[in-house]
């Protein structure tokens, strides 16, 4: 297959939220609880929810900076590339990089939309989330139908409004929810509990495919704050084994059809990782009482409810028979620091040209778009119409060389630069954090 009759559809990209996100979704009546977002006399722009500050807005949006300036995380929308909070501007980039279709993930609100379950008024809180998913199908996804993927958060502090908003949401065509790959960590039952019987139920009803951001429970361990920074973004992907070990092991997948997508996990490491699930059932399941079923292995419940993603793997495509030819899709990371963007379709053809055409469309768009239940290729008129050539046609003014914003702080006299470490990065999350759960001062202007 040549490259410009690859069609591509990302699993994994991002949002940053733009201002006027809830400007059309929040009734006249609660406008006053609506968040807004912020700029401080620094420049920094925030959102500010139940009158509080949070997060900064732009943390890893990153992509078309020269990567010495990567670690310079952008304070206000103008440092970074306009794809990452406009739709318009999204989809010109997706053309230039050849994306047909793409799943989204909030940023701002959390992966899996916890910032609405620390708001003290839950009332309001489901409100704006409510708000947030109409912004994020209506809007973000419904201005050019085919291109994103719907996928709404819950708010899974109550399970029977989390039960209603699926219902919801898959009236509006919306068949992909965003949930913690470990709700245990925060607070919640385990996935093992009988509390989410509803939500698996409601799930299959539905057509829901689950997916389970790596971070949105479980967090990849520092080894110690004097460590590189680069062992910890090394074993990022790869933290998410333990919350798919317990998923693996949930009950209810042998009960219902869930669908359960391992959100920027990667796909290297899972043959060794089904090796090891089945080598262990085998030895200790006459003591700890596993069962999947008359000669069935965790293996066999993998491949039948599991899509894993990959940005760049090439030992992992050298080995799909290990993974399922069914259960790998690709994902672009747009605007994090690890998206290939705008070169996604030449390195990833490099990676698939040993497999056969209908292997590479499998893996490039075909099983993301049977799992999402989302038919893009039908919805944009055709096969031809939805290749990475068609796209890049599209595409031709769109200016996708590498951009400055400033770049890092010059060094003081004597000074020279050293490696960043895990404490490094710590510390600017936790200067992040100070300003964070604060009152604002009602001199703060909106930004623009």
């Amino acid at each position: 297959m040549k490259i410009e009759d690859m069609i591509i559809v990302s699993v994994d990209d991002h949002i940053v939220e733009p201002p006027t996100m809830y400007d059309q979704h929040i009734s006249v009546q609660h406008k006053g609880i609506a968040p807004e977002l912020r700029k401080d006399k620094n420049g920094v722009e925030f959102w500010l929810y139940e009158g509080r500050r949070t997060g900064a807005i732009g943390l890893n949006a990153v992509v078309g900076r020269v990567k010495e300036e990567y670690g310079c995380e952008p304070v206000s929308l103008q440092q970074m590339r306009k794809g990452a909070w406009d739709i318009d501007a999204r989809i010109e980039d997706m053309n230039a990089n050849g994306i047909l279709s793409s799943l989204n993930f909030p940023s701002v609100v959390q992966f899996d939309g916890f910032l609405f379950h620390g708001m003290q008024d839950k009332a309001n809180a489901l409100i704006i989330l409510r708000a947030y998913n109409d912004w994020h199908i209506d809007e973000w996804c419904g201005s050019y139908p085919g291109r994103n993927i719907p996928n709404a958060i819950l708010p899974y502090w109550d399970i029977d409004a989390t039960v209603e908003e699926i219902r919801r949401v898959a009236a509006k065509g919306c068949h992909n929810i965003s949930f913690s790959d470990n709700p245990a960590v925060k607070g919640y039952p385990s996935i093992h509990n009988a509390h989410w019987e509803p939500l698996w139920k409601a799930c299959v009803e539905n057509d829901m495919c689950i997916n389970i951001h790596i971070g949105s429970g479980a967090q990849a361990p520092h080894a110690s704050m004097e460590s590189p920074i680069d062992a910890w973004i090394t074993t990022m992907p790869i933290s998410i084994v333990n919350s798919a070990a317990d998923w693996l092991f949930l009950k209810a997948l042998q009960k219902y059809p869930l669908k359960i997508a391992l959100s920027e996990g990667g796909i290297g490491w899972i043959p060794y990782f089904l090796e090891r699930a089945d080598f262990s059932f085998q030895q200790h399941n006459a003591w700890t009482h596993s069962d999947f079923g008359p000669g069935r292995k965790p293996s066999d419940l993998f491949r039948e409810h599991f899509l894993t993603c990959f940005v760049d793997d090439k030992f992992g495509l050298a080995n799909i028979a290990a993974i399922g030819e069914d259960n790998i899709a690709y994902e672009c990371d747009y605007p994090h620091s690890d998206t290939l963007w705008p070169d996604v379709p030449e390195i990833l053809h490099a990676s698939l040209n040993h497999l056969t055409d209908a292997q590479i469309d499998k893996i490039s768009h075909g099983n993301a778009l049977k799992r999402f239940n989302f038919d893009a290729v039908a919805l944009l008129g055709g096969r031809e119409k939805c290749t990475v050539g068609a796209l890049r046609k599209l595409a031709a003014h769109v200016d996708t060389r590498p951009q400055s914003f400033g770049g890092p702080a010059p060094l003081a006299p004597g000074e020279v630069r050293r490696g960043v470490t895990s404490g490094d990065i710590m510390k600017m999350f936790m200067d992040v954090a100070k300003e964070d759960g604060t009152t604002v001062e009602p001199a703060l202007e909106p930004a623009e």
